[in-house]
């Protein structure tokens, strides 16, 4: 199993726990802001003693307001359970020490000036990481100078950045997807609730909108609910990847200083040693 295949698996397996834990949590707080049983009945004997109308069923759950939003309330449910996994996912991944390994630069950086140039580059391939990625791409280009081993090192670490903004940049999607979704709900829940007022020429009540105007709501809300953290997440890492990249940089330059130096010695003594060709001997000799 290589590591591409690894980070797929360990993805789906953190979506299927998220998910599980966000509908327990979001179940729990739902039956715990429900009144209580005898509460409940007592109120609605009460209200119903007022008004003449005959008791209702008042026992809801957490699953019937979901149910409520529709096939709508689904799509952003699952939305939710992409949004807490993909979350989880950045925490675990997008850290220091797996973007940096722990003494890879100083030991890239002591190699180097020690001369052992091939033994640096294995060292970067055996830690794959951000750090090793740009520092290779460096060490691959010592041969055709300095100039074209900075050249390198800024394009992997633009490619590499580049990959942890798209990777997310889906956190900024669901965030702009949700709030739609929820307004899709709304627009359907109205449409739903106009036209029993048109099916019943205007003399439908209350409970008779009240049907649509739920769904309206509870997908709203839930489109809201979604949307926000999910773009709090995406702020959140873009700003610590930012961090890391610029970390990163600072890194190799500090790690690559003997590749520099080496080269700046090497003109120095070209300049001394390379005057010129000697002259021509005199006399034909």
């Amino acid at each position: 199993m290589n590591a591409e295949t690894l980070q797929k698996a360990t993805f789906w397996i953190i979506a299927i726990a998220a998910a599980t834990l966000v509908f327990t949590a979001f179940g729990a707080a739902a039956e715990a802001q429900q009144p209580g049983p005898a509460a409940a009945v007592a109120e609605s004997q009460e209200d119903n003693a007022e008004t003449g109308a005959p008791a209702a069923d008042t026992s809801g759950s957490f699953w019937e307001i979901l149910s409520a939003g529709g096939i709508v309330g689904v799509f952003i449910m699952l939305l939710s359970v992409a949004a807490v996994a993909l979350a989880i996912e950045h925490i675990m991944t997008i850290r220091e020490p797996v973007l940096m390994p722990p003494g890879l630069g100083d030991e890239v950086r002591e190699l180097l000036a020690a001369g052992k140039l091939a033994a640096a580059q294995q060292r970067c391939r055996r830690e794959p990481s951000f750090l090793a990625f740009v520092l290779g791409a460096g060490l691959a280009e010592t041969d055709s100078g300095w100039p074209a081993v900075e050249k390198a090192v800024e394009d992997a670490a633009a490619d590499q950045s580049a990959r942890l903004f798209r990777k997310i940049e889906y956190l900024s999607v669901i965030g702009a997807i949700a709030p739609m979704l929820g307004l899709l709900g709304t627009v359907i829940g109205m449409i739903l609730a106009f036209r029993k007022v048109a099916s019943t020429h205007g003399a439908a009540g209350a409970a008779d909108l009240a049907e649509g105007i739920y769904l309206a709501l509870v997908t709203t809300v839930e489109g809201l609910i979604v949307a926000i953290p999910s773009l709090a997440a995406f702020a959140f890492f873009r700003n610590r990847v930012d961090q890391l990249v610029a970390e990163a940089s600072y890194m190799v330059q500090h790690a690559l200083a003997p590749l520099n130096r080496i080269r700046a010695a090497g003109h120095a003594k070209g300049g001394v040693s390379g005057a010129g060709p000697p002259p021509p001997p005199v006399g034909g000799r």
